[in-house]
């Protein structure tokens, strides 16, 4: 994959991540940033993934995430900031275990927040992300 270009920061003086799947801070060196906009529960084909199922839209949204990065010379450990937004706040805990898979160490900074509707009814999650790339 590709080299580390990022390093967590989460000091003793405040409360460690409520998640295993993020960090309080992230440190990056200067250099490019990929800003990925908000992806949604569509596959390459145009299709919805996940209908009324919240986990299967989640894995979606974090593989669309991931073929860009890819494309970009980039993995899931470059990305130093995510905001997921949810239109149910109990995702925070529903898909912790999906996220966790995508960033087992050392994961983003990250941001969840619940929105009275996204793009399409049929949406229940967005996730945008910035990462660094070479």
């Amino acid at each position: 994959m590709s080299l580390k270009r990022k390093s967590p920061s989460n000091p003793s003086t405040v409360s460690a991540p409520l998640k295993p799947y993020y960090s309080n801070a992230i440190r990056s060196e200067a250099g490019p940033l990929l800003w990925i906009s908000g992806q949604v529960a569509i596959d390459k084909d145009g299709e919805l993934v996940g209908q009324n199922d919240l986990r299967a839209q989640a894995v979606q949204v974090l593989e669309n995430i991931k073929a860009i990065l890819r494309a970009n010379g980039a993995g899931m450990e470059d990305i130093v900031k995510v905001t997921v937004y949810v239109t149910d706040i109990r995702a925070f805990n529903d898909i912790a275990d999906i996220r966790k898979n995508y960033f087992p160490s050392d994961g983003p900074a990250s941001v969840i927040c619940e929105v009275n509707a996204l793009a399409w009814p049929e949406f229940l999650i967005e996730i945008e992300s910035v990462a660094v790339v070479s």
